[in-house]
């Protein structure tokens, strides 16, 4: 059984949501993950900050906005008038649970189970137009079988043996909606898989049921081999690696959560990337296999920060990296790359939350150096630098580029680049003439 994913600009109009049926009504069985309504969780984002406050007046006319959005989208969504009560209804059950919070004292269980109501909101719209049009379907909630253990992490054996018991008496030409997101944790409270969100849903799902391929589709026909946005006449990228996918999400391809098909891969299940504005199209492969030796795409990161420690003690030194990587551990802040030095050692992050505290404590090893508004610039592909020539390719594609931090080597994945932002834009032009070349 094949699992389908849709994100929240898949399902955030009617005409939408009526173009995902279509789209997954083919006569087969498969498993369908929905994202929220686009624009539903930061709304309830908004909701939930507004009852951390106290600011109940704002949240009633907050909550009122929204209930007008969806009323709207079930008229223009249904044409027969007993399915758009049905859907009033239902919504409107959703929409009593989120005012109740505002009735009483709101707690970190209550936020997680605001946060839930958009995707319980979208499958239950979808099931209803699936009625209308004769399509056979049941909601799988994702409640009854997506759980995180107390690491926060998917509790996989429970995953799989509920699924399967809901699945047992599973028709070959049912469509099974679920909720991406949601869950429960270890205490059986509704929570949510954070890293990934929906993407992850459909990876464990597809992992559990052993299912041939998992699909997700959004409004982008795969992953590009750079940011269109920047650059002009990219190109969707026909397969890649599940590691080269991972380096690309991680450095800056919004289309997919570097861990979110982790799953998938160790199922060896393929996923493929796909577009709803242009279904023909047949997007982007993720799977084992790899092209030896070729660059597939560059990708760039944004809202990085510099941090540089020099220190006379570091020659000849042991223990010293141990010190400053340990000032980090300490306030909780990932460290993306990493360059040494006889007397030096410079490190990048992207949480700078804590930068204040982290400059005072590694003041006491050297001398400290902030640079803030930096990019990394990702090269990805498969290939052995020092075999290739690929790394010569690169340097001379950037050769009027500063480059501020070089990694090279840590992987036969990526070769990253630390630049000013202000040289991203160049920078990932002349990148682009790789590909003609690769």
């Amino acid at each position: 059984m094949m699992v389908y994913k849709f994100g929240g600009s898949s399902v955030g109009k009617p005409e939408r949501m009526k173009q995902v049926l279509n789209i997954v009504n083919t006569g087969q069985g498969k498993v369908v993950v929905l994202s929220a309504l686009s624009g539903t969780t930061d709304q309830l984002t908004t909701l939930n900050d507004l009852l951390k406050k106290s600011s109940t007046t704002q949240f009633s006319e907050r909550l009122q906005i929204m209930k007008d959005r969806y009323s709207e989208f079930i008229n223009d969504l249904y044409t027969k008038p007993d399915n758009k009560q049905k859907a009033e209804d239902v919504i409107n059950e959703r929409f009593d649970v989120i005012e109740s919070f505002s009735q009483d004292v709101y707690t970190r269980h209550e936020e997680k189970l605001m946060l839930a109501q958009g995707e319980l909101m979208s499958t239950a719209l979808f099931q209803i137009l699936c009625e209308e049009n004769n399509v056979k379907s049941k909601l799988l909630p994702a409640l009854d079988f997506m759980r995180i253990n107390n690491e926060k992490e998917p509790d996989y054996y429970f995953i799989k043996i509920n699924l399967e018991r809901l699945l047992q008496n599973s028709d070959d030409e049912t469509l099974y909606i679920t909720q991406g997101y949601i869950c429960r944790n270890a205490f059986g409270e509704v929570d949510n898989l954070q890293r990934g969100g929906s993407d992850y849903t459909a990876s464990l799902i597809g992992a559990a049921i052993n299912s041939p391929e998992i699909q997700i589709w959004t409004d982008i026909d795969g992953m590009h081999n750079n940011d269109p946005r920047v650059v002009d006449n990219t190109n969707p990228i026909k397969e890649l690696s599940f590691n080269e996918a991972a380096e690309l999400a991680y450095f800056g391809a919004k289309i997919l959560h570097p861990s979110s098909v982790r799953p998938a891969q160790d199922k060896d299940i393929p996923v493929r990337l796909k577009s709803t504005l242009q279904p023909e199209l047949e997007g982007t492969v993720i799977s084992k296999k790899s092209n030896k030796d070729s660059i597939k795409a560059v990708a760039a990161k944004d809202g990085i920060t510099a941090v540089k420690i020099k220190s006379g003690r570091m020659l000849m030194a042991y223990g010293f990296l141990r010190s400053v990587f340990e000032v980090f551990e300490w306030y909780k802040t990932p460290i993306d790359l990493i360059t040494t030095s006889e007397v030096a050692v410079s490190v990048t992050i992207d949480h700078d939350e804590r930068l204040e505290d982290i400059q005072r404590d590694l003041a006491q090893y050297g001398i400290v150096e902030i640079d803030r508004n930096q990019t990394i610039v990702c090269v990805v592909g498969d290939f052995l630098a020092e075999r290739s020539g690929f790394g010569a390719k690169i340097f001379n594609a950037l050769k009027d580029i500063p480059l501020r931090m070089v990694s090279y080597g840590g992987s036969r994945n990526n070769i990253s680049f630390l630049i000013d932002t202000n040289d991203k834009k160049p920078a990932l032009q002349a990148l682009n003439t790789l590909f003609k070349q690769s």
